[in-house]
């Protein structure tokens, strides 16, 4: 058996985390000396402070395509998917109480309608296709927010945000971006988005909510003295520019490494289908450039993980948002899909097509082995 000490590491697993992007690291190690004071004071380090957080909003908005008062830093994706999704609800409580989400949102959108439900509102799903897609059927009455993420974290499949809030009319929708900013563009149609630093190279600790400008969105939690009233605590200045900048370099270069990374999923997905009892799933053509999910029949997926990284291969299972508890995949549930022995698969803007072919010469060997081990 290989020496897991001496095998080369090939990170797979960049949906849960890009490695820091040299733009990120070189900005964060400048920021560090010049952004520490409080950017809401008034003495001359704020002001300092103040300049580098409106920059970073600035850079964040151009790459986005958005204003630069729409965009706030918050402590975490998920903590800026909670504010999104429960602001536009607390804005719209006089219309409706009820919000609508698909089946497959990640489990932080999941957690803010059962906390909404808690609090008496209400919750309801739209379902999905076989490739993740959702459907696009309302229910009748009125509706508070509409929830759809702009491509799935676990599959790839893109989702009909644009197609969604023309059905909906003025209905506003909350689209956790986090999968797919500064990867693709962003759809059009949506009241409130939030999106990660850390999931484009930036450093962990920097979500991202986004707020149009005249969406009813009120804040759902207390309210703190900050000007911003989306903003919640101190600002991480220096975190927030480096991963300003590591957008901005990712969306430079966003184009050729879709273009790359498209090609080097076709070339998984074409091999992995090969292997006997191996399902490929979400949609083939409408996806992110950078994932695949696949599902091995007869296969444990924690077992998959830990052999695959045994050999070097650092890839993710179970549900791609609750993988630590090895809780089978509501997205792959809502599909009607195989959620047993599933692998998801995530390229850096690193990886290169030797890595690829590494990890596929690799996988029939560690399944066989796995099912050979089951008696199978």
């Amino acid at each position: 058996m290989m020496n897991s000490s001496a095998a080369p590491v090939v990170h797979l697993d960049a949906a849960a985390g890009e490695p820091l992007h040299p733009a990120a690291r070189e900005t964060l190690l400048a920021a560090l000396d010049a952004g520490w004071a409080d950017p809401r004071r008034l003495h001359r380090s704020a002001r300092h402070a103040r300049l580098m957080l409106d920059n970073a909003r600035e850079v964040v908005a151009q790459c986005l395509g958005i204003r630069f008062d729409e965009v706030t830093f918050t402590p975490s994706g998920t903590h800026a998917v909670h504010q999104g999704v429960l602001g536009l609800l607390a804005g719209r409580a006089r219309v409706s109480d009820l919000l609508v989400h698909s089946a497959v949102e990640h489990s932080s959108v999941v957690h803010a309608g059962q906390w909404h439900a808690r609090n008496g509102g209400r919750v309801a799903e739209l379902g999905v296709s076989a490739t993740g897609r959702a459907e696009l059927t309302l229910p009748e009455g009125p509706i508070a927010a509409l929830a759809l993420q702009s491509a799935n974290h676990e599959v790839a499949t893109l989702q009909p945000v644009a197609e969604l809030a023309e059905l909906a009319g003025d209905v506003p929708i909350f689209m956790d971006a986090c999968a797919s900013a500064g990867r693709l563009p962003l759809p059009a149609g949506w009241a409130a988005a939030a999106a990660s630093a850390h999931k484009w190279g930036g450093p962990a600790g920097v979500g991202v909510l986004l707020v149009r400008k005249g969406a009813r969105w009120r804040s759902p939690f207390p309210s703190d003295d900050r000007a911003d009233e989306r903003a919640t605590g101190f600002e991480n200045v220096p975190a927030a520019l480096a991963a300003a900048a590591a957008l901005q370099a990712v969306t430079a270069d966003a184009a050729e490494v879709a273009a790359r990374q498209h090609a080097l999923i076709d070339r998984i997905r074409a091999a992995v289908a090969a292997i006997p009892d191996v399902e490929v799933v979400g949609d083939p053509e409408h996806r992110l450039p950078h994932l695949v999910t696949f599902s091995c029949l007869y296969v444990d997926g924690e077992a998959l993980v830990t052999e695959l990284d045994r050999r070097g291969f650092e890839v993710s299972s179970g549900s791609a948002c609750t993988a630590s508890t090895l809780t089978p995949s509501h997205v792959l549930a809502a599909m009607g899909v195989l959620t047993h022995g599933n692998v998801r698969l995530s390229l850096t803007r690193d990886t290169t097509a030797d890595d690829v072919e590494a990890f596929l010469a690799a996988l029939p060997e560690v399944v066989g082995r796995l099912r050979a081990e089951a008696g199978l």
